[in-house]
């Protein structure tokens, strides 16, 4: 594509980061919408055109598509992250989307409105926490300017990006520890924001960063009654065992595939690993 006129390709000197690449790319840019796609994203033929059609309404600041591993038949890690992102996208995304505020459009396949990134954009290069340059959570902080600015951000279900996963643990929970970091450091500046939004998104923030909490909680007094008493803690082991299939069966019925009763062997990640890990960002979201 170099020799076509309609491209034009920025070269940096050297790697500064997602975040101040981004910013060169949309000062240079002139169209009247910008679409972000990761490296490792591959769009459907149709997503510029469908999500363009969303941002018709000049309300709308931002617009994501649905994201599916491309991956996703490699290993048993990502056939779960598959599920774990049409959970994500169709459950979390589509319900904040009713209301007017996806909380964080997805960087893999985001549609922002160009006009709106250029009153935002120093904010967004200049993001400090604790004094100190932010340089991830690129796509949930844009987000959340949006929503500032008073714009609402929208998902678009129809509008496919396929996108390769980890297939690993290792990388799996680098990314989660970032990504935890970045939820936390952002629902900060989002609390700040949901009186001016419906109070729905009140609910679904709280709800998101109270569950997990309240799970930990569950875990550890159920481990305690082990060691202390020598007895199983049936009643905790029951009701995260029944809050999980009932989960997945509604998560199968919907998506009309029976694989997603699969799902439930993410409890088992969820619970021994993702809430520690959790538990370790909260307290490192200095670095």
């Amino acid at each position: 594509f170099a020799g076509d006129p309609r491209f034009n390709f920025i070269l940096l000197d050297k790697n500064v980061g997602k975040r101040k690449a981004q910013i060169v790319a949309i000062r240079s840019s002139s169209g009247d919408l910008v679409l972000n796609v990761d490296s490792d994203t591959t769009l459907a033929s149709d997503v510029v055109t469908k999500l363009a059609l969303k941002m018709q309404d000049p309300a709308v600041g931002a617009a994501m598509g649905q994201l599916v591993a491309s991956n996703r038949s490699d290993t048993w890690l990502t056939q779960l992250i598959d599920m774990e992102y049409w959970l994500a996208c169709n459950e979390e995304r589509a319900a904040q989307a009713r209301f007017g505020a996806v909380m964080c459009c997805c960087g893999p396949c985001a549609m922002y409105r160009r006009s709106a990134l250029l009153l935002l954009l120093d904010q967004y290069e200049t993001q400090l926490f604790r004094g100190k340059p932010s340089d991830f959570g690129e796509d949930r902080h844009l987000t959340i300017l949006m929503l500032k600015a008073g714009l609402r951000t929208e998902y678009v279900p129809d509008a496919i990006a396929a996108t390769i996963v980890p297939d690993r643990l290792g990388p799996y929970l680098r990314q989660q520890l970032r990504w935890a970091r970045s939820t936390f450091r952002d629902t900060l500046l989002a609390l700040r924001l949901l009186p001016s939004l419906d109070r729905y998104l009140t609910l679904d923030v709280v709800g998101q960063n109270l569950g997990p909490l309240l799970l930990a909680l569950s875990v550890l007094a159920g481990l305690a009654q082990l060691a202390l008493t020598a007895t199983v803690p049936w009643s905790a082991v029951l009701m995260i065992a029944s809050m999980t299939i009932i989960r997945c069966s509604v998560a199968a019925f919907r998506a009309r595939q029976l694989r997603f009763l699969g799902f439930s062997l993410h409890t088992f990640i969820n619970v021994f690993l993702l809430l520690p890990l959790k538990a370790y960002a909260l307290c490192t979201l200095s670095n």
